[in-house]
């Protein structure tokens, strides 16, 4: 197994945890990402590793609509897609060369899906009241990442504004704020308590 797939194991493993625990009800719930509630980012979530499933196999993607998967078993579901996906990502070749779709070398295309893989649980989980620990080498390889691609994401409007933390913060919030997420969101349900 590449370094890369064995990383998507274990951030797949800890984003399913955090699935198979939302309740229905939480949907419609508001997440750290403004844009998406806790229904849209499921549905964004099974998008990212659909398409970066086909990126691993340098196959064309098409992200023009993000599919609904809320009227199927998609906590199941989601296992068995993450589970094709470190599949795809585990041969050597799947970090050869350079993506045809994106133009970025493919390691850095494997870590854009780990960032997914270790953000999204994160945002899911604060917004449905869950503990989130993400995997320690993930983390790490996502600071490399995020020094790899400097200001593009924030261009690209993939991350937010950099949110400061403090200088002694655990590598996980530091990564957070990198992204633009506030370590101190809370889901407005859980503050009202």
């Amino acid at each position: 197994m590449t370094t890369i797939s064995n990383l998507l194991r274990a951030s797949a493993d800890r984003a399913a945890t955090v699935l198979a625990a939302i309740r229905d009800e939480q949907l419609g719930a508001p997440t750290p990402c403004a844009e998406y509630h806790v229904g849209d980012l499921i549905n964004h979530l099974f998008q990212v590793v659909g398409n970066f499933e086909g990126l691993a196999r340098k196959e064309p993607t098409d992200w023009s609509s993000t599919p609904d998967v809320l009227g199927t078993d998609w906590r199941a579901r989601f296992v068995t897609e993450t589970d094709a996906l470190v599949a795809a990502w585990t041969p050597e070749s799947a970090l050869e060369g350079v993506s045809v779709n994106m133009g970025l070398p493919q390691l850095t295309i494997g870590r854009m899906v780990l960032l997914d893989l270790v953000l999204h649980p994160w945002d899911l989980s604060v917004a449905t009241g869950q503990e989130f620990i993400p995997d320690a080498g993930a983390v790490a390889e996502l600071h490399i990442l995020a020094d790899d691609l400097g200001d593009l994401p924030r261009r690209m409007g993939v991350f937010g504004a950099e949110v400061p933390v403090p200088a002694d913060a655990d590598p996980f919030t530091r990564l957070l704020g990198r992204a633009g997420r506030d370590p101190r969101w809370r889901s407005p349900a859980a503050a009202r308590r």
